[in-house]
């Protein structure tokens, strides 16, 4: 991460199924408290103010999300990491109903014992792979979803399984006719990954967009990529306030920006898929 951090007995820590490291330290940039996974940051929580959303990356859910119905939501959210958005929607929006689905045990359990969630928050967790986790989920879900986020990473990398068309069919049908699908895609020069996936989601979701800082949504250098997917069309009201959010320029690609963006892409399947690239350290901006 090109910092140096205390020593790593000084914070809490749990070894992962992988044979991965998760530890739990103080922000050294904000406030709150980050989850790094063998070097590597994934998510930020500030139990003081859980609306504080400090990478950005996860800035970009939070928009596309405050934009969906007044009201609580219906959500499941496929990886937990420190919880972040679960958090952000237990604050800003009472009364949501959510479901968290990880594979690693012993991540969840480093991140409840350290970092707790708020009393009375009705976020249930549930460990196992998420593909099949899906299938294990109440009926009553199926069909009823305002939001399905996906940000799925077994060490640095989004597993081959969670990036097909196959997938993304059982993930729709987990959403309501005007449910949202959030994916956080990491890939870096030439966007060849995120490009597939973008195609992929769109034979099953056609409305989409697309949110990235602007150089790596030119496929300039490694970052984030949030696609955002429904059957319905996608609120814009967000996007003045998207663009200005912070110091990195970011935009939203739709319409015939992401036909442009797509094209020559081949659609993956559960035959072909890939895990994503690995991400570097850069990918978390402050």
């Amino acid at each position: 991460m090109g910092r140096t951090r205390a020593r790593d007995t000084e914070h809490p820590q749990a070894r992962l199924d992988h044979g991965g490291i998760a530890r739990i330290i103080p922000s050294e940039f904000t406030s709150g408290f980050e989850l790094i996974v063998d070097d590597t940051p994934q998510s930020h929580v500030d139990l003081d103010d859980p609306t504080h959303l400090h990478f950005e990356y996860i800035v970009r859910m939070g928009a596309v999300i405050d934009q969906l119905p007044a009201g609580p939501l219906t959500a499941v959210h496929l990886g937990a990491g420190a919880l972040t958005i679960p958090r952000y929607i237990d604050a800003t929006r009472p009364g949501s109903r959510q479901q968290v689905i990880e594979l690693e045990a012993p991540l969840v359990t480093l991140v409840r014992e350290n970092l707790p969630l708020p009393k009375g928050a009705a976020i249930r967790l549930r460990i196992g792979d998420a593909r099949e986790g899906i299938t294990r989920l109440p009926p009553a879900i199926v069909g009823s979803c305002d939001l399905v986020v996906s940000d799925v990473y077994s060490g640095a990398r989004t597993p081959a399984h969670l990036t097909s068309l196959e997938f993304y069919h059982e993930l729709s049908a987990l959403l309501s006719p005007g449910g949202v699908l959030l994916v956080n895609v990491a890939d870096g020069p030439g966007l060849a990954f995120a490009r597939r996936q973008v195609a992929t989601i769109a034979e099953v979701l056609p409305e989409i967009g697309v949110l990235a800082d602007t150089q790596v949504l030119k496929g300039r250098r490694f970052g984030n990529l949030v696609i955002a997917a429904s059957a319905a069309p996608l609120p814009t009201e967000w996007l003045p306030r998207m663009l200005a959010a912070g110091p990195h320029p970011a935009k939203i690609a739709q319409g015939a920006e992401v036909t442009a963006f797509v094209q020559g892409a081949r659609v993956v399947t559960d035959a072909d898929a890939v895990a994503s690239p690995r991400p570097d350290a850069s990918l978390f901006l402050r």
